[in-house]
């Protein structure tokens, strides 16, 4: 069985909304509800561990009761950062086996957890081509530092798939070593510990701007259109 922990800390700041973006309604529904709904379809996972902004905790169960959420939830307040709130929900899993999702990734599905729990893999994440060229700089000069091959480089997605042991090793490394990661599968990687990829999906995208919420909008309105 599966532990889900969602990543539900944020409060906001870039999306510039009132409070925190994940209570702000995309097509009536709050944002949280769109993962949390999806993951309690999914048999294989048994325990959900949300994280909650600092005096939301009761703002977010009473989302889980309103909306029905039949899967145990546990609660866990966001850390400082995202690599202290993902321990946070590492503490509170009672599975060996995790996911990472993040609630600001409403267009996840069912189906998107049912690949990774069915992966042979044990450590897994969604990843899609970059369809742009990066390049290697220094901030402070503006120098351009070389070049990167973009075949060999891959856009982070959620949501991802790991053994509880193998996690908790990647955030000792980090602790370890003094280095912060804004996602588990490069942290992961750096402590030597075996991560592959899933080719992802472009509309997976992280509600972030403004612009973000409205197409999010957008597309679960399709969605919603196209089920009828």
């Amino acid at each position: 069985m599966i532990s889900l922990l969602l990543l539900n800390g944020g409060v906001g700041a870039r999306a510039k909304t009132a409070g925190p973006k994940q209570f702000v309604k995309i097509n009536g529904v709050p944002i949280l509800v769109y993962a949390l709904k999806e993951a309690d379809e999914v048999e294989a996972i048994s325990q959900i561990v949300v994280n909650y902004p600092e005096g939301h905790l009761e703002t977010v169960q009473q989302i889980v009761k309103d909306y029905a959420i039949h899967t145990p939830v546990v609660y866990a307040e966001a850390g400082a950062t995202r690599q202290a709130s993902v321990a946070r929900l590492l503490d509170a899993a009672t599975n060996d086996v995790v996911i990472i999702h993040e609630s600001a990734r409403p267009l996840v599905k069912a189906a998107d957890f049912r690949e990774l729990a069915e992966s042979s893999h044990a450590n897994v994440g969604f990843m899609r081509e970059i369809s742009f060229t990066v390049a290697p700089v220094d901030p402070e000069t503006q120098r351009v530092t070389g070049s990167l091959e973009r075949a060999r480089l891959r856009n982070v997605q959620l949501p991802q798939k790991f053994a509880k042991a193998d996690l908790r090793a990647g955030h000792d490394f980090a602790i370890r070593e003094d280095r912060f990661y804004t996602e588990d599968a490069t942290m992961c990687a750096d402590a030597g510990i075996d991560v592959f990829f899933i080719e992802g999906d472009e509309r997976n995208l992280k509600v972030t701007t403004p612009g973000d919420v409205n197409l999010a909008t957008h597309l679960l309105r399709h969605e919603g259109e196209e089920d009828v």
